[in-house]
């Protein structure tokens, strides 16, 4: 493991990385959460009490009743949203910052209790040299025996940028969406995308790409190789765009193995533009 270089801004209100107008904060103490993005001065992600974007692994969304199955037999996860186990353990959890060097960092937790596996998980933070995008990725790798395992990110955008204008509009053409429960969670059934609002799955087979416009004043692209986006618009003040290599009650339903020879590795690519 690299030694920790500290050419960044690291301080007590996490690891600072700048480029071009665009500045981002990383806080790795409160689960590697991007706590900060702020173009050309203007911040784009939410703050307060659910802000930024953390991180998922090693599930995304809800397990239901925090059960699944991983070779015949069960596992219970801590149940922390009404019946069912939400969002991975790592989003609260302290990380430990492997570099930095002003415009990348790197990061990693090592899976603990409740998690029935131990194993690591890794972030690396990357802003581009002109500041005009920035590239998150995670590894997920086992320790020790192969378990299931999902990989993505919980970003809150803002709805409206604070500064007289329109509030954020969403642009994506998913292949299909997960019909949802009344349990919030995926009944397995695929149907057309409806209208919102939204707090549903959608597959995107050939990678996720969703567009946020604040309108006159950013375009903000997601993208990513994963092939699951869920859009949760339900909030008067934040949209969450969340790329994830699975959909939610996927150790059930996609598990994806991570094994000793082949770690679960997922990108996502946000890429901004001011209008002309």
């Amino acid at each position: 493991m690299d030694v920790t270089v500290h050419d960044a801004q690291d301080t007590d209100s996490g690891v600072r990385l700048r480029a071009g107008g665009t500045e981002v904060t990383v806080d790795p103490a409160r689960g590697c959460r991007i706590s900060s993005l702020r173009i050309d001065g203007t911040e784009v992600l939410r703050q307060g009490e659910r802000y930024g974007a953390f991180v998922m692994v090693p599930w995304c969304g809800r397990t239901r009743q925090g059960r699944f199955l991983n070779g015949g037999e069960r596992y219970q996860l801590p149940v922390t949203a009404g019946e069912h186990a939400i969002h991975g353990t790592v989003r609260a959890a302290p990380w430990h910052t492997v570099r930095s060097d002003g415009r990348t960092a790197s990061f990693y937790h090592d899976l603990t209790d409740p998690w029935p596996w131990p194993g690591r998980v890794t972030q690396v933070v990357e802003l581009a040299e002109d500041g005009g995008g920035l590239t998150l990725t995670l590894g997920v790798e086992t320790a020790g025996d192969s378990f299931p395992a999902q990989a993505g990110w919980h970003p809150w955008f803002l709805r409206n940028l604070g500064q007289g204008g329109q509030d954020v509009t969403l642009d994506f053409a998913p292949a299909w969406q997960e019909e949802r429960g009344e349990d919030h969670i995926p009944t397995g059934r695929r149907t057309e995308p409806r209208p919102g609002p939204w707090d549903d799955c959608f597959g995107m087979p050939d990678g996720v790409d969703v567009t946020l416009t604040w309108p006159d004043e950013l375009e903000l692209k997601v993208t990513s190789r994963a092939e699951w986006v869920v859009v949760y618009d339900e909030q008067p003040e934040a949209v969450c765009v969340e790329p994830q290599t699975g959909p939610p009650d996927g150790l059930n339903s996609h598990p994806r193995l991570v094994t000793p020879i082949d770690p679960l590795e997922v990108s996502t690519v946000w890429s901004w533009r001011r209008p002309a």
